[in-house]
């Protein structure tokens, strides 16, 4: 059986979401409790703990399986391996942070070369930091922050390296971003002793399979619809597919017709299929797409 933990905090609520739509709902006894559990056999242990810690904890074997940012993984060096990566952050799905370095407006800094040497900088990643300023050699004094990094300027720090979606919160706050130090994403990582053991690998398979399906079904829909015999070739040409649409003679000499299609091109199909003669569209919501 594994051991999962997965990230409180900024992360917990998306992926909550992922794992009940994987069919795998997390269940504890509220919203502080750090110890949970998920109702399949597969699982010996469910954690919830904080997104920093997860790496570290499952290079050591305490957990076989984790879902963590990019960003802590690479801050705290763990040797973990990456299985999938899930583009999903606080805000939602299709999210893109950015872990940027930022200085006030007006400061007349434009690029980080024109950082003096000493330049004090706070951030939650300071290794990161480090390493970055290191390859630019540019000698700052990195400054370890604990939260609330963009209100550190001007009065106790001259930039920071933080992360970002948008910038609004650093817009807010008078900055601006002269550089980009990497991108990041939520990924699911593992224990390489784990990978190497053939029972746990098949478990971890399987659950890999699930919360990727899951992701899969969230960008696209069923769509059902009927087409007489004269209409049939020009509704089949709007219609995009996985493999080919499933094609099904009715009765009247007509055809059923299914397909997996994505849902941002909802909108502008239909109306184009009702106007090529297709009957009886149904669009129909998705659990899990297998590729």
């Amino acid at each position: 059986m594994l051991k999962f933990v997965i990230p409180k905090g900024s992360l917990e609520e998306q992926t909550m979401n992922l794992l009940k739509d994987a069919g795998l709902k997390v269940r504890r006894s509220g919203d502080r409790e750090y110890n949970a559990r998920i109702d399949d056999a597969r699982f010996s242990q469910v954690a919830i703990l904080r997104p920093q810690e997860i790496g570290k904890y499952v290079e050591e074997g305490l957990f076989d399986i984790g879902i963590t940012g990019l960003d802590w993984v690479t801050e705290t060096g763990s040797d973990v391996e990456i299985l999938a990566d899930f583009p999903y952050a606080k805000t939602g799905i299709g999210s893109t942070l950015r872990i940027v370095l930022a200085v006030l407006n007006g400061s007349g800094v434009d690029r980080p070369e024109d950082l003096a040497p000493g330049t004090r900088v706070a951030t939650e990643y300071p290794n990161i930091a480090g390493r970055y300023f290191e390859q630019l050699g540019i000698p700052v004094k990195v400054i370890l922050s604990a939260g609330a990094t963009e209100a550190k300027i001007p009065n106790i720090v001259d930039a920071i390296i933080e992360i970002t979606e948008t910038g609004s919160t650093l817009r807010a706050h008078g900055l601006k971003i002269i550089d980009d130090v990497m991108s990041t994403s939520t990924k699911l990582i593992a224990n390489r002793e784990s990978l190497a053991d053939p029972e746990k690998r098949e478990l971890i398979d399987e659950i890999l399979t699930l919360l990727l399906a899951a992701l899969e079904a969230r960008d696209r829909v069923l769509l059902k619809l009927n087409v007489g015999a004269g209409q049939r070739d020009a509704v089949l040409g709007l219609l995009p597919a996985m493999r080919s649409p499933t094609v099904s003679p009715l009765a009247d000499g007509g055809f059923a017709v299914e397909t997996v299609v994505e849902k941002d091109i909802l909108a502008e199909l239909i109306p184009r299929l009702k106007g090529s003669g297709a009957t009886g569209i149904l669009e129909i919501p998705l659990g899990k797409v297998v590729l």
